[in-house]
């Protein structure tokens, strides 16, 4: 993830400045752990996160993992800026290493691709970074993560951020089946030609059946601030706001802290508190789109217009809610644990979903809002989804106040759908996607019940874990080596 700051503000955004394929970082030898002490910040009482076991419990990610389905086979792809030493730099094969102990995670098959951004420290990693992979990692332990440098230069100006992404998703359909994107600029900033060459690189990543997810944005119904714009704008932003994104908004969690219990949910907002100076209050990001008509998969849902509405999705965005992650404290070389906070948290999360899916359906899903909108409109809605019904997405920047639009019953234009009990979701998710599938990659329809929600699927999970697994030892002991309790590939792609 690219984090852009520009005067005061600070936005998260992710994009990659991309035209080619290159080797991935090799560092020649393994990275030693730093120190660690013990866990501090929001793990200690009172907590503010939620440790990965207690998260997934919440959103009913252990019952699938349980079952062999953690993502194996498949791959996360993450542009992600290139880092130079400084206090907040840390190395992020350390970082991951640090995240698998304290949380009793599997080691982490991860990647990093250095011949875009050419830097001579590709295992320097940000807070942003970090967050990303370790989110995706705790969701599906066993897809692997592929991560894309890029130079920051690709953050100058509006023209810069859309070549640079139009390349990256041009890129990104050779890399994986899942594309986690926590980028957000709002539609205003760019050009109709710049729009439509994001719309075509987003339509080849379906052509090649890769989905690809992006976060609504941090600012409620304005989008985030960018290159010194002191003046915040009502709108949605890209690349959420294209119909062939699934766009994922925030929301706050509320489960057991020992059992990860689901207890309930509201829109992400951090109002009524006093906005912090220069930067504006933060929320769930979601309204209408000044550029897309709505969608197909939109057509008569309640609460729509005539526009496409953002976000379809949501997943845990909160300041004191959100999963705990681990990075290092750059010289000190001692471990932080903080919570994965903003809509670019969501979207990560969300991603290491689709591989579970992914793995599950035996194909790359590819586009799955048409899916997600059918099983949501359908009978098994409030077993799939988690409906948040309270809360707005308003947003300030003293003086100005950008009035939101309310949660409720059913789809709003803060949460979407809400967010999901993956242990209904998911199984249904693959079917439906494969049915919708125009090009099946094998095995036929069984059912596979979950708690008297009983599903159709393609294969048995015995027989994906046979076969997936076979293929993955086979990848492992070609061009993969053991760092810092991190799988680091070696092979050039």
């Amino acid at each position: 993830m690219i984090k852009l700051s520009v005067g005061a503000v600070t936005v998260a955004c992710l994009i990659a400045a991309c035209s080619g394929r290159g080797p991935v970082a090799d560092s020649g030898h393994a990275a030693q752990p730093t120190k660690a002490g013990p866990p501090p910040g929001c793990l200690v009482p009172p907590a503010t996160c939620y440790t990965p076991r207690v998260f997934r419990a919440a959103y009913g990610i252990t019952p699938l993992l349980e079952r062999g389905i953690d993502g194996r086979g498949q791959a996360v792809v993450m542009p992600e800026v290139a880092q130079q030493p400084a206090p907040d730099a840390s190395d992020i094969r350390q970082d991951m290493a640090r995240f698998d102990s304290l949380f009793g995670l599997p080691p982490a098959r991860l990647r990093v691709l250095n011949s875009l951004a050419g830097t001579g420290s590709p295992w320097l990693a940000g807070g942003e970074e970090v967050e990303d992979a370790e989110m995706v990692h705790a969701v599906a332990p066993g897809a692997a993560i592929t991560i894309v440098l890029v130079k920051q230069s690709a953050v100058r100006s509006p023209a810069d951020f859309a070549a640079a992404l139009t390349a990256f998703l041009r890129l990104g359909a050779t890399l994986g089946g899942v594309i986690s994107a926590s980028a957000s600029i709002g539609e205003h900033y760019l050009t109709p030609a710049e729009v439509a060459g994001v719309d075509a690189a987003l339509r080849a990543d379906r052509d090649h059946h890769v989905t690809v997810v992006a976060a609504s944005g941090d600012k409620g119904a304005a989008s985030d601030l960018h290159f010194g714009s002191a003046t915040p704008v009502k709108e949605v932003s890209l690349p959420a706001s294209d119909p062939l994104v699934l766009a994922a908004g925030g929301t706050s969690l509320t489960a057991g802290r020992a059992t990860g219990a689901y207890i309930g949910e509201t829109a992400w907002n951090t109002l009524p508190a006093p906005p912090p100076g220069g930067d504006g209050s933060s929320a769930s990001g979601g309204g209408f789109s000044h550029l897309f008509a709505r969608p197909g998969y939109q057509d008569g849902v309640p609460g729509a217009e005539a526009t496409r509405g953002v976000p379809d999705v949501a997943g845990d965005a909160a300041f004191d809610t959100g999963m705990a992650v681990v990075s290092g404290g750059g010289s000190t070389g001692l471990a932080i644990v903080r919570p994965a906070t903003g809509t670019s948290a969501a979207a990560p999360f969300w991603a290491g979903l689709v591989a579970l899916a992914d793995q599950l359906a035996h194909r790359h899903l590819g586009i799955i809002n048409p899916a997600i909108y059918h099983i949501a409109r359908g009978p098994h809605y409030h077993a799939a989804f988690h409906d948040i019904t309270t809360g707005d997405n308003t947003f300030v920047f003293p003086p100005i106040t950008i009035t939101g639009y309310p949660a409720g019953p059913g789809w709003d234009p803060v949460t979407g759908w809400g967010t999901p009990d993956a242990r209904v979701l998911v199984p249904l998710l693959a079917h439906r996607s494969s049915e919708l599938s125009a090009t099946p990659i094998g095995g036929q329809p069984s059912a596979w019940p979950l708690s008297g929600v009983t599903t159709p699927v393609h294969d048995s999970i015995a027989s994906t874990n046979s076969r997936q697994g076979a293929e993955q030892s086979s990848k492992l002991r070609s061009g993969t080596t053991q760092m810092s309790g991190t799988t680091q590939m070696r092979s050039a792609v």
